[in-house]
């Protein structure tokens, strides 16, 4: 999702009721010309995921660049994707945000949990793996399974695992409101140093131009955040809600766009003002969370 036009025919943004977010943001909008500003408990900016390169932004190097810190565009000489290519993949296995966390001591993973035929795709050679996971597995970081969503210790890319059942079979799948999710999601949290969590269907419900999809999937990503909310320490870490690239934020078409997208960051003044200092593209988001984990003495 990146910063669109104030326009409730075509930004979901625009017109969907979000008040746990809008309270964050001080009553706020995430649409163009808002950012940067700060609230009591946020500051949003925004960061160019253009990167210098012509084109669309693309999934591939979009969140290659998000989870290595370097302009990915521009080392393979366009936006790429949805999947890593050679060029991408050899570029997020050489060094990324977790080969780094994990190098330094500490301990992160990414909290979406996979079904079992995603791994058998995957071992079968007829799935590849995204930017995200591969930057996980080639850190060492094991994805998550059924087993680990059933324990509640993952999350569906929904959060309340309706899909899981309606979709991928899985008729035991705990049910949760946004709300139960997202303060389970606090507290799995904090059982790590960082927690990623990759939130792919807003690009799926902008490329099929589906505005009811978009307002579920607005109103229960804003319920998971007032559940996130209720238990998070603000004096202690950040919550950081960012994009790779802007798609459901212009429901006129199908295509990507070239908005800047929105970084929401959330948690105590200092820390806050730490984070976004220089924040301006996506290169700037590994630099940015990899100050607050210096190396171990």
């Amino acid at each position: 999702m990146g910063l669109g036009d104030d326009d409730v025919e075509s930004n979901p943004l625009a017109s969907v009721p979000m008040p746990n977010l809008q309270t964050i943001l001080g009553g706020r909008r995430l649409v163009k010309g808002e950012a940067p500003f700060e609230s009591e408990r946020a500051h949003v900016v925004a960061l160019d995921p253009n990167l210098g390169v012509e084109g669309l932004p693309q999934s591939a190097t979009g969140q290659a660049t998000l989870v290595t810190g370097k302009n990915v565009p521009q080392i393979v000489g366009e936006h790429y994707g949805p999947k890593p290519n050679k060029v991408v993949a050899a570029v997020i296995e050489e060094a990324n945000l977790f080969k780094t966390l994990i190098a330094r001591g500490y301990r992160a993973a990414l909290l979406n949990a996979y079904p079992a035929r995603y791994f058998e795709a995957i071992g079968s050679g007829r799935r590849l793996y995204s930017a995200i996971p591969l930057a996980l597995t080639s850190a060492g970081i094991p994805l998550k399974t059924a087993e680990d969503l059933n324990r509640g210790e993952a999350f569906s890319v929904d959060f309340t695992n309706q899909g899981w059942r309606d979709q991928l079979g899985y008729k035991d799948a705990p049910l949760r409101t946004p709300e139960e999710a997202g303060r389970r999601l606090g507290e799995v949290a904090d059982s790590y140093d960082l927690a990623f969590f990759e939130f792919w269907i807003s690009d799926y419900a902008g490329h099929h131009q589906d505005h009811d999809g978009a307002r579920r999937i607005l109103e229960t990503l804003d319920g998971v955040l007032g559940g996130l909310l209720e238990i998070w320490d603000e004096e202690q870490g950040l919550i950081l809600i960012t994009s790779d690239h802007g798609n459901m934020e212009d429901l006129s078409t199908r295509r990507h766009t070239s908005n800047d997208v929105p970084a929401v960051v959330i948690g105590a003044r200092p820390l806050r003002e730490k984070f976004i200092a220089g924040l301006t593209n996506l290169s700037h988001v590994t630099p940015a969370i990899l100050q607050f984990y210096p190396e171990k003495g």
